[in-house]
Order: structure tokens, then C-alpha cells, then sequence
């Protein structure tokens, strides 16, 4: 891909640079997929030390208002009012039809005011989203904030030193805090199915805390490549790949975002966009479903490659796939006829004509290794 003029720039673009880093428009923006080290060796660092991942291609948006909790909970399935301070929740968009719009995590500030993080792709589509059905908030993006996200085993290590307040958070709890001088919003989360923290700090201060953390002989830069090989291994959806508007959060086997008390039967059932569907699917399945694949052989199988039974009959589709340098083999994701979806089905996938053997299995397929106390 060409660098194009289009492409926006993160605070951090010229510290990836002088890393090293191989850039390439992503999401509107030119981002780091690897250094030199390699995608292999980021992917293993971040699993034994820490890692450092630039992430202000995010959106970051701020909502209140006085009603602010019943306008959000029309849009997502999620029980806001039951969130207390500084708790976040993973969380999706729906559409009136059941699909996904986007995927995000939006965090509790306060009584009247929620905290959140969007996709890049879709932050501008969102916020328009926002402002259309919550005509009585207030809704702010916040475009002079950065992201990133430090992960891995020991970065921990690094915030206990830095900001100890930090270290006593379990897994999706967030506060305000200081590193050093630097005012920050601090959530123990992230994408990789590590243990870790994502920061999010004025643009002012942005190169000054990135150079804090890297301070640190075992916090290097990790490129895109590599948190993208992470987040398959712990089986994280990817938005616009392994679900989009297409596919509901059943279909997408995160039932789990759905929480208890919008579900059929409960006192906060349903009044989100697309409720009939979803919960449809809950109570009475649903046809397809996403599933996680080990492939034999060391050739990785991606993105598009259609699934097929010992006959050849077409399944479904591969919507992740890589190489998973944890498990020293391919790992995939993608979607099949909920009646091979079964751990163990053993199925095929076609690569440029050949059939290359697929098992269905049991995700996460690298254990996930948060922190919950």
C-alpha cells in the first residue's frame, strides 16, 4: 500500500519512525505493522515482557447527560445503570435489524457521563449515530487525546512504579490518575487477551509518557501485525472482517455482551435497536455461527477462504487468519452452519484451489490471562 496524503498521523508518528517502524495507511492514518524485530518477536515480547501499541487512530468520545443512561441503553444490549464508577463494559452498536454497526468499550464516568472508545473505521459514522438518537446529550469527541495501550506480563511492573493507584485495578476498571506530572485516564484492558493497561492522555503530553514507559528496557513498540496475531489467539472479533452490520452479536458468539437483564423475560428487557432479532437468536438460535480453527500444516489460511465439508459443500467463510506465533501454528476464525460448529468438527478450508484440513476449536485458542482480582 502507498503512503497517501490522506492518511492522518498519530502523535507518535515520528517516534515509530526513528523505532524502525514499517508504516501503512490504516483506518485513515499511517500506523505501524511491524518494526524490525519482526511481527513474530513483537507478538512473543508482548506475551513475556511488555509492550507499547499506538492506538489514537481509536475515537474517543465523551456522552452526557441527564438521561444519558436510557439514551445510550436504546442503542446497545448492555445494562448501563448497573455499571458503577469507572467500570466499563464491552459493548455493541445494533442496527434496527440486528446487525453490528461497530464494536466498542464505553466506561462509566460518572452518574451522567459515560467514556467511549470506538473503532477508527467507524468513529466518524458513530458519533453521527450518537448525536442522532441522543438529541438531549451532550456528545464531545475528543480529538486532541491519545491512546495507547501497554500489555503483556509485566507491564503491571511498569504502572505500580509509575502509578500505583493503577496497580489495584482488576480487569475493566479505570480511574484518573498521574504518571509522573501527566494527567491520564487509566482502564486496566485492551485487546491482546493480556493482562495490560490502555492510557489515554492530552496530545500535549502524549511523546512525554510514551518515552516514560519505553524507559523501560523490557517495554519496546509493537506494531499493528502483531496486535492483530494476538487478538486471533485470544479470539477477539475483528470489526468489519469476523462481524459488521451483516451478522448479529449471536451469530457472533458474543452473547456475552448481552446482558442478562436486556435479555427476554427480564425486567430490562429488550428497547435497543434490533431487540426483536437479537434476542430472537438468543431464544431460538440461529443458523450460522463464528468459530475458532486450528489448520494443519504451518501455511497460514486468511481472509475469504471458503469452508468447506469432506464433499466440498460450501460452509461458510474464513474471516481471520494468520499465523499464531504463541502456538507455532496457523490459527484461524470465520463462519459455518451452526451444525459443524462443534469442537472437533473437522472441515477443510480452500487455498488457491487446494483443500487445506481445518478443526474447529475451542476459543479462546491461547488462553486469555486478564486481571479479576
Amino acid at each position: 500500500m502507498s503512503e497517501s496524503a490522506d492518511n492522518r498521523k498519530t502523535m507518535f508518528y515520528d517516534r515509530h519512525v526513528s523505532a524502525g517502524g514499517k508504516m501503512v495507511p490504516f483506518a485513515g492514518y499511517l500506523m505501524p505493522v511491524q518494526y524490525p524485530s519482526g511481527i513474530m518477536q513483537e507478538h512473543l515480547h508482548t506475551r513475556d515482557n511488555a509492550g507499547l501499541f499506538d492506538v489514537s487512530h481509536m475515537g474517543q468520545v465523551l456522552v452526557r447527560g441527564e438521561n444519558v443512561v436510557a439514551e445510550l441503553e436504546r442503542l446497545m444490549p448492555v445494562d448501563l445503570g448497573a455499571l458503577a464508577i469507572n467500570q466499563q463494559s464491552y459493548a455493541t452498536f445494533t442496527s434496527a435489524d440486528g446487525g453490528i454497526l461497530d464494536d466498542l468499550i464505553i466506561t462509566r464516568w460518572a452518574e451522567d457521563t459515560f467514556f467511549l472508545v470506538v473503532n477508527a473505521g467507524c468513529k466518524e459514522q458513530d458519533i453521527a449515530h450518537l448525536k442522532t438518537h441522543l438529541p438531549d446529550s451532550e456528545i464531545n469527541y475528543l480529538e486532541h487525546q491519545s491512546l495507547i495501550a501497554l500489555q503483556g506480563l509485566r507491564a503491571v511492573e511498569i504502572m505500580a512504579e509509575l502509578a500505583p493507584q493503577t496497580e489495584t485495578l482488576t480487569f475493566m476498571q479505570g480511574c484518573h490518575t498521574e504518571i509522573g506530572d501527566i494527567e491520564c485516564y487509566v482502564t486496566r484492558s485492551g485487546y491482546t487477551g493480556e493482562d495490560g493497561f490502555e492510557i489515554s492522555v492530552s496530545d500535549d503530553h502524549a511523546l512525554a509518557l510514551a518515552d516514560r514507559l519505553l524507559d523501560y528496557d523490557y517495554c519496546q513498540w509493537i506494531g499493528l501485525g502483531a496486535r492483530d496475531s494476538l487478538r486471533l489467539e485470544a479470539g477477539l472479533c475483528l470489526y468489519g472482517h469476523d462481524m459488521d452490520k451483516n451478522t448479529s452479536p449471536v451469530e457472533a458468539a458474543i452473547s456475552w455482551s448481552i446482558s442478562k437483564s436486556r435479555r427476554s423475560g427480564c425486567e430490562n428487557s429488550g428497547g435497543f435497536l434490533g431487540a426483536d432479532t437479537i434476542l430472537g437468536h438468543l431464544d431460538n438460535g440461529v443458523s450460522k455461527k463464528r468459530v475458532g480453527f486450528l489448520v494443519e500444516g504451518r501455511a497460514p489460511v486468511r481472509e475469504g477462504a471458503e469452508i468447506t465439508d469432506s464433499q466440498g459443500n460450501v460452509l461458510g467463510v474464513i474471516t481471520s487468519g494468520g499465523f499464531g506465533p504463541t502456538l507455532q501454528a496457523p490459527v484461524a476464525m470465520g463462519y459455518v452452519s451452526t451444525e459443524h460448529s462443534a469442537v472437533g468438527t473437522q472441515l477443510t478450508a480452500m487455498v488457491r484451489g487446494k483443500a487445506r484440513p481445518i478443526t474447529v476449536a475451542k476459543m479462546p485458542l491461547v488462553p486469555q490471562r486478564y486481571y479479576r482480582g
